[in-house]
């Protein structure tokens, strides 16, 4: 997997400028939005960051994998986090029998 990522760099910049974007999104975005000028600045600087995260990745670095790893994470606390609401409104919703 490694090698087909070395020799496809352009798949392997798209799929880290992806990742990287949903990590952002999800976890370090502020409830109000950012003016227009910071947000492409911002997004410029993630896509810099690509480029220095694609180099690692055709260095041999697992760096797509543990991207992966964390939306796979992230995605399973957002499923607990689903699961504990649903579970609490359920208890809320019954009516209490004594």
């Amino acid at each position: 997997m490694q090698s087909w990522f070395a020799a496809h760099p352009i798949v392997s910049y798209i799929i880290i400028f992806v990742l990287i974007t949903y990590v952002y999104n999800k976890v370090f975005r502020v409830k109000q939005k950012l003016p227009l000028l910071k947000e492409v600045f911002l997004y410029i600087l993630m896509a810099l960051g690509s480029g220095m995260l694609l180099i690692f990745q055709v260095d041999k670095l697992p760096i797509i994998q543990c991207l992966l790893v964390a939306v796979a994470l992230m995605l399973m606390v957002r499923i607990r986090y689903f699961v504990e609401d649903r579970q609490k409104r359920k208890s809320q919703t019954e009516p209490k029998t004594r």
